[in-house]
């Protein structure tokens, strides 16, 4: 399996439930469009901002929400990633991060998964 992460920061005034719902009721409908046929799993695990147990003040996460997208081998994601490249794939995205998305602060990474066994 080859994995891509990306860790994404909301647009600036956005609350954290605007965000998370425009992303799982629009944005992610696009990502499964593109996706579909093509990648074998697609993630998304939201950040929660939470209480400083010291002070009590509301800690804001530095991301809002982290991405993973797993696909079979690095030529299913060389693939994918020509069809987001696209013209039409591209353009459609590249607005819907616009509305969603302080696109300056995502970060993206590929990742190489190690696990131990903990049962042994």
């Amino acid at each position: 399996m080859f994995k891509t992460i990306g860790l994404l920061k909301r647009k600036q005034g956005m609350s954290t439930d605007e965000f998370r719902s425009y992303y799982e009721e629009k944005h992610r409908v696009i990502g499964e469009k593109y996706l579909k046929g093509r990648a074998e799993k697609y993630m998304r695990r939201f950040l929660t901002p939470y209480p400083n147990p010291l002070t009590g003040e509301t800690v804001e996460p530095e991301y809002d929400v982290v991405l993973e997208i797993w696909y079979s081998d690095k030529a299913a994601f060389k693939e994918t990633g020509a069809v987001l490249a696209s013209g039409e794939a591209a353009k459609e995205i590249a607005e819907d991060e616009e509305k969603l998305f302080d696109r300056s602060k995502n970060r993206f990474f590929f990742v190489e998964e190690v696990e131990s066994d903990l049962n042994s």
